[in-house]
């Protein structure tokens, strides 16, 4: 657990989610490292997070079962894309895990499903 409050501007529930994805670029390394300093050691998921080049990679600790992954705007990668795509994966019709979704610039985080 973390001593240091969250952002006020941060909406965090991740609750009882069997996936999380946590996406944002450089200017949220801070939050993204609290977020992820909130998660139990059991929590699955993804982190993406869009940097301009390689030389603004930087280590970003995650429970084990997060996959991290690092986008780089002058290589083409792009955040919108990957978050996309990662939707695109998970919340297909059917089994479909309960998602939880905190994506820097685009609303309130929520539960996400395939309906």
């Amino acid at each position: 657990m973390i001593d240091e409050p969250l952002p006020s501007a941060v909406a965090w529930a991740p609750a009882d989610a069997e996936r999380i994805l946590l996406a944002a670029d450089e200017r949220e390394l801070g939050t993204l490292r609290l977020l992820l300093a909130t998660l139990d050691a059991k929590a699955r998921g993804t982190v993406f997070v869009e940097v301009g080049s390689s030389g603004d990679i930087v280590p970003l600790v995650a429970p084990p079962r997060f996959e991290v992954r690092f986008l780089v705007r002058d290589r083409g990668q792009d955040l919108g894309r990957a978050v996309d795509a990662w939707c695109e994966e998970w919340l297909t019709y059917g089994e479909c895990p309960a998602v939880y979704a905190w994506v820097a610039g685009r609303g309130p985080a929520r539960v996400l499903t395939a309906d």
